[in-house]
């Protein structure tokens, strides 16, 4: 089973992927939790953050995740995700995917923009932002969609929305 968290920067993907991980955890010992940030450690940050860039990281993690799920490795990804072709390529080629978009309206990611993104983009320091000078495509078919109206109730709320809905990790 792969759970696929989709969002634009500061609209929660890293929390609630994080904490479902370590809900889950203790009784899936066959569980990795993956950060697209942190994925990009793996390589030594080789590529940039232009669209090619970007496209490069969503296959590598993408076919990384494909080789986990074949060995029964179950996974909770909090990544970017603008590709909607390799949001399909996902739905094909996993054994389960569960796709869970965080619908954030900009003006909210603005205030939670943790690593300044946004604001830099805005004068012009920092090009290449998804949202700003990159499109940000909506998912077209989620599993579950959680707002910020639903995160405003708390991140225990939403992640017991989730497994209301997440199919069993066996």
């Amino acid at each position: 089973m792969i759970t696929w968290f989709i969002g634009m920067s500061g609209s929660g993907k890293s929390t609630l992927a994080r904490t479902l991980y370590d809900r889950l955890k203790p009784g899936t010992p066959h569980l990795v939790y993956l950060d697209g940030d942190e994925f990009r450690d793996i390589f030594r940050n080789d590529v940039d953050h232009t669209v090619e860039g970007r496209r490069k990281n969503a296959e590598r993690i993408s076919y990384f995740c494909r080789i986990l799920d074949q060995q029964n490795i179950h996974i909770i990804a909090a990544v970017l995700s603008i590709f909607p072709e390799w949001q399909m390529w996902n739905r094909e080629s996993f054994s389960n995917y569960f796709e869970i978009f965080l619908d954030v309206p900009m003006d909210v990611l603005e205030k939670r923009d943790t690593k300044n993104l946004y604001a830099r983009a805005a004068t012009g320091d920092m090009p290449n932002v998804v949202g700003v000078d990159i499109p940000f495509p909506r998912p077209a078919s989620p599993d579950m969609v959680l707002t910020h109206l639903d995160q405003d109730k708390g991140v225990a709320a939403c992640i017991d929305a989730v497994l209301d809905r997440l199919p069993p990790l066996k």
